[in-house]
């Protein structure tokens, strides 16, 4: 075969996306630290899945039209990093396809090389060792190995086989991998898309796993009028036992919450042993209940319509002129930032944050999340605070397609503490550009830090983990390994504080007991009576205690 026509473009799109899904957790599996937010995976292929939705029902018999949607749909379900990185490429893919009907084997790499480009321009630091760099190697060793005249099937074959040469090679170029004895998690992602994409040029199309089918007949949600979801539906809170019965399905976390994700939002789940704990905003509850009985049985449960709530909000009438003038103007200056946890929730919203992108470690929100944030806090000026480095480049991607007369800008808070005092430092009595740089340089005046669990056994920058034991971070260097979380902050504390230190903040995670709380309290001002100390709940997930220390 000499040429890829738009429909088997389209093929071999889905076959990529579909051996992503039936692989993630193995990419999630690659995280370099043992912690329980290891989503390279999840966020792959939830951006996949968002790309793939806007060509399965296309008919386009050239491949430019195909590439173009899909691209569209990358962009606007970009999750996390990865899932960033994997839209530019495919991006670049699309624009080296303008004008082309078909495409040969120099056209394919050609598309790749582009979308390696365009790639490596999106990232600010790129980093080699990842998957910017198996991308880059294998398609410039592609398009230096064929020819208009080559087989298509070979030339692909060749992709993949470099690329997975690529892979392996990773850890050589990042030292951490090689650490820990892993792969790059991103780099093994595409491999995994390339390996589908050959399977339906060979005549293959990868089909689900039987857990995807079996997800897949949840219903899907019925809309009826304009209604968004964020603002109607019903409030879904239950704890789940998992088994023992025989006839239960095996409980997969990543693949759980993506399902639950793709039926609603404001999601939250936490997995303890035998118990899950689900918060989610739906329209469809008895879809979701369903679904998890399949894992366990309900140990408690709370549903609340929050479409009736609303419909007690009634416009007075001859107000209704009023109002769509007052909607239409634009307010000078917004807030938006993205957490999770009523507390966390709460603080931000106290602090003048005009709205919550609900995500964080665990979930990383989408380009289109923050776009539409961004459309309804309808302001002249926007502030993103992502809170979080996974998601920095997510909320860039969507600065950088909104419309209209919005100036959207990221302060790049990598961590909630920086989030918090960034939003605290915002000063409506300043012109745009100087709150951002005053906002940005508050970043620098905060070490930030947290507590969470191990999830597996390693060795890492020479701390010994041990599963289920509690570890330290400062910024994302781990400090302390210990059984007891307390004991896990005080010691990361003691590399956190030096004489210069004045103000410590520590924000509590949903696991933390009021006896645990009392105990810190206590044994903080104990030890460190000359600092200012806030204690908040924050009631977040993962992270038994975030810090921050100015």
């Amino acid at each position: 075969m000499k040429n890829i026509d738009g429909q088997l473009l389209k093929q071999m799109i889905i076959s990529g996306t579909n051996n992503l899904y039936n692989h993630y957790p193995e990419v999630d599996s690659l995280n370099v630290f043992p912690v329980p937010d290891g989503d390279t995976g999840m966020n792959m292929n939830l951006t996949m899945s968002s790309g793939m939705k806007e060509i399965q029902n296309r008919n386009d018999s050239e491949v430019y039209p195909i590439a173009v949607a899909f691209s569209k749909g990358l962009l606007m379900g970009a999750r996390g990093n990865s899932g960033v990185i994997t839209s530019q490429i495919f991006r670049g893919f699309a624009q080296s396809l303008e004008g082309k009907k078909v495409m040969n084997a120099v056209d394919l790499a050609e598309a790749f090389v582009n979308g390696s480009e365009v790639a490596y321009k999106a990232v600010i630091r790129p980093v080699e060792g990842t998957i910017l760099t198996v991308i880059r190697e294998s398609s410039k060793a592609m398009l230096a190995h064929v020819n208009s005249d080559f087989a298509i099937e070979k030339a692909f074959a060749f992709l993949l086989n470099e690329a997975k040469a690529s892979l392996q090679r990773t850890p050589e170029l990042l030292p951490i991998l090689k650490e820990v004895g892993v792969v790059d998690s991103g780099g093994f992602g595409l491999v995994t898309i390339f390996e589908g994409m050959e399977r339906a040029l060979l005549g293959d199309v990868v089909e689900k796993s039987q857990a995807t089918v079996f997800e897949e007949r949840m219903p899907q949600p019925e809309f009826k009028g304009e209604r968004s979801e964020d603002e109607f539906g019903y409030c879904t809170e239950f704890i789940l036992r998992l088994g023992p019965d025989a006839e239960k399905k095996p409980f997969v976390e990543k693949r759980f919450t993506g399902v639950l994700n793709s039926h609603g939002n404001s999601l939250v789940v936490v997995k303890d042993d035998d118990i899950v704990k689900v918060h989610i905003h739906t329209l469809e509850p008895g879809s979701i209940l369903n679904y998890a009985q399949n894992f366990g049985e309900f140990v408690t449960l709370k549903i609340e319509n929050m479409t009736e709530q609303h419909s007690h909000l009634d416009i007075v009438p001859g107000e209704e002129a009023k109002l769509a003038v007052e909607e239409k103007a634009l307010k000078d200056y917004a807030l938006i930032a993205v957490s999770a946890g009523d507390g966390l929730n709460q603080i931000f919203s106290d602090i003048g944050v005009d709205y919550i992108v609900s995500g964080g470690q665990t979930m990383n929100p989408a380009t289109e999340d923050f776009l539409t944030a961004i459309e309804k806090v309808h302001a002249r000026n926007v502030y993103i605070l992502p809170n979080n480095s996974n998601i920095v480049m997510t909320a860039s991607q969507a600065c950088d397609v909104i419309e209209g007369e919005t100036i959207a800008r990221v302060v790049p808070s990598k961590t909630i503490p920086q989030g918090i005092v960034a939003a605290m430092m915002f000063n409506p009595d300043l012109d745009p550009e100087e709150n951002f740089k005053e906002m940005k340089a508050a970043l620098k005046n905060v070490v930030s830090g947290s507590v969470t669990y191990a999830i597996k056994d390693t060795d890492i920058e020479g701390i010994h983990v041990t599963k289920g034991y509690y570890m330290g971070f400062r910024n994302k260097s781990i400090i302390v390994c210990v059984k007891d979380k307390i004991e896990a902050l005080h010691e990361l504390l003691k590399a956190m504080i030096d004489e210069n230190a004045a103000i410590l903040t520590v924000i509590l995670g949903e696991d933390v007991t009021e006896s645990e709380e009392s105990k810190l309290s206590e044994s903080l001002f104990e030890a460190y009576p000359e600092l200012e100390i806030d204690i908040k709940r924050g009631q977040q997930p993962v992270y038994s205690f975030l810090i921050g220390v100015e």
